[in-house]
């Protein structure tokens, strides 16, 4: 791996953005911000396969000062297994998604703005991938707000005045999100006199750093500020407008990345920053957020089954992950120096990658879908599945692994999840997580009905998506089977990931920090 790959990450995919608005041809910018997206992908995937080597002392670890400025001074980039996965979520789901319906009008926003449309959705990708890399905790506010910009763009550029509306509400929720963890890192600041997160580490290990209340302030700014950005229940009102009335496109990008992103960057707050003995014997954490990830988990799926709009469904849905991938936070026991559970913390890693396929899939599903019949209502979708065969067995192949049926990625995520709870005990909340996804069948099969068993108005004719959708499409349907059965990399990858981040956690409890 070239040593400078961290740098090219992130620069190639943030000056291709204004390049777009030069090129202005919407068939160049497509072509060409589909290549930027590949590259970035195929660098994200040298970047894991080099943290995920073993080294002398396990996993390694990739420490990229920037301009030669070391730390605590200069901005560093620090890459383990945690956000080298996520990296290559961010980036491979780009890959997918900027060919999706390449020559097909109408999915890259209004006719003629193409080339924002690409300029936006590249910001974007670039601010989470700056998120999940960068070892300064200030930067990471600077690629928040990135992100956050473009993505407002992106989800006003849907059809109607209703994603304008949600757009504004998004800006209100965001904001008030990025103000939160502004003022959370400047309390950091002000407790450590450094912005780098590994120094800032090291600082508040020291015996006493956490017992000042500033650290209860600080870390309660940090948490809420990203639990708005992570839509954690019951801070999710902006996730159904925005995925609703965004672009296809940008619907599936998204909900592929944008909260993946957001869990990542709680888990650092949580295990690297404060550790783990100070968020869960000192403050708690698990007192709070285990209810509300349960709440969430049957709140979402129960909201999904009374929708009438297909993309409206799929949001509601997200609400749910979410809550899987909070709970597995809840589920890890710690006593003394040990860690007796890794198994629901892994169980909430590994979902980032499978929930990410699925739903990408799922919302691309939809883009077919749209492009072809112009409705998102469930109701007019009736013999769909004899209109739009593959497309239709794609959704299916998603709806299954959204209920987590052995065989599918899905069905990885919540056998952790179920580990996890029944390693600590916590019977209950195993049988929750089987009850709640047994409420995914009836959404999921809502829609499988009127595609399979109820018949159109006048005769049926056959109106297939292109290929430049089915491929993308099938790609990430194929890797939620595939990935579901050989599930031996994204799993290791997530226990490796978990480990690490538990471990830096039980280094501060012994370093007498709480």
């Amino acid at each position: 791996m070239n040593p400078h790959t961290p740098a090219f990450l992130i620069v190639l995919p943030l000056m291709a953005a204004p390049l777009c608005l030069f090129l202005r041809k919407k068939s160049v910018v497509r072509v060409f911000a589909s290549a930027v997206a590949l590259i970035c992908a195929c660098f994200a995937w040298q970047i894991l396969l080099h943290v995920i080597t073993p080294g002398e002392s396990g996993t390694r670890v990739i420490r990229y000062a920037m301009g030669g400025w070391g730390m605590p001074m200069g901005i560093e980039y620090y890459i383990d297994t945690a956000n080298a996965f996520v990296l290559f979520i961010v980036a491979g789901i780009g890959a997918v998604v900027m060919p999706f319906g390449m020559g097909c009008k109408g999915l890259a926003g209004p006719e003629g703005q193409q080339h924002l449309f690409y300029a936006a959705l590249l910001l974007c990708m670039t601010g989470l991938l700056g998120i999940a890399i960068t070892g300064d905790a200030f930067n990471v506010f600077v690629f928040l707000e990135i992100t956050s910009l473009s993505t407002y763009a992106l989800v006003s550029m849907g059809t109607g005045r209703r994603a304008l509306t949600a757009a504004y509400n998004y800006l209100i929720m965001g904001t008030i999100g990025g103000t939160f963890i502004l003022v959370g890192v400047g309390f950091v600041y002000a407790m450590t006199g450094s912005l780098n997160i590994m120094d800032i580490k090291t600082i508040l290990a020291e015996p006493g750093a956490l017992a000042s209340p500033t650290a209860a302030v600080a870390f309660g700014f940090l948490l809420v500020g990203t639990s708005i950005k992570l839509a954690v229940f019951p801070l999710y009102q902006w996730l159904p407008n925005a995925y609703s009335f965004a672009p296809s496109k940008v619907s599936a990008f998204l909900s592929a990345t944008a909260t993946k992103v957001s869990y990542y960057v709680l888990l650092r707050i949580i295990f690297t920053v404060f550790g783990a003995a100070f968020v869960f014997n000192v403050i708690g954490l698990q007192n709070l957020l285990l209810p509300l990830s349960l709440v969430a988990m049957f709140v979402g799926s129960l909201a999904a089954i009374y929708q009438t709009n297909l993309k409206r469904l799929l949001a509601y849905s997200s609400i749910a992950q979410v809550g899987y991938m909070t709970l597995g936070l809840c589920l890890i026991v710690i006593d003394g120096n040990t860690v007796h559970n890794y198994d629901g913390l892994t169980g909430g890693i590994v979902h980032l990658f499978n929930h990410a396929l699925m739903k990408c899939g799922l919302f691309l599903v939809v883009g077919a879908i749209v492009f072809r019949l112009g409705t998102t209502t469930v109701e007019e979708m009736r013999g769909l599945a004899y209109r739009m065969p593959w497309t239709f067995a794609a959704f299916v192949v998603g709806g299954l692994s959204l209920i987590g049926v052995p065989g599918t990625v899905g069905f990885v995520s919540k056998w952790y999840l179920v580990l996890g709870a029944l390693a600590g005990d916590q019977y209950l909340v195993a049988a929750l997580i089987l009850i709640s996804s047994l409420l995914a069948v009836f959404y999921v099969w809502k829609v499988v009905e009127v595609g399979y068993f109820q018949k159109p108005d006048g005769d049926i004719v056959k109106t297939e998506a292109p290929l430049s959708m089915l491929i993308p499409i099938w790609i990430l349907m194929i890797g939620s089977v595939v990935l579901g059965i050989a599930a031996e990399f994204t799993t290791s990858t997530a226990t490796y990931a978990a480990e690490n981040l538990i471990r830096s956690g039980i280094g501060m409890m012994i370093g007498g920090g709480s």
